[in-house]
């Protein structure tokens, strides 16, 4: 398991084999899935300053992460 907060799979863990299943067969999803983990990513690069960003652009590296799991949390409920 990744040491990076907030991976999906810690975030939903009852749904690991759906998301795996989706990834597979949702284009859609499987695009969410990805843009997740990169903005989660470069969140926490600039959180840890590994790759510092200004204040305002890891804002809305973070308001990006959470509409993007909202999206996801959505498609997971269905």
């Amino acid at each position: 398991m990744s040491h990076t907060p907030h991976e999906l799979a810690e975030e939903f863990p009852q749904h690991i084999e759906k998301m795996s299943a989706l990834k597979v067969s949702d284009a859609h999803f499987a695009k969410m899935f990805e843009a997740y983990h990169e903005v989660n990513r470069a969140v926490h690069r600039a959180e840890t300053n590994v790759e510092p960003i200004a204040q305002m652009a890891e804002v809305d590296l973070r308001k990006k992460r959470s509409a993007l799991k909202d999206e996801i949390a959505a498609y997971l409920s269905t």
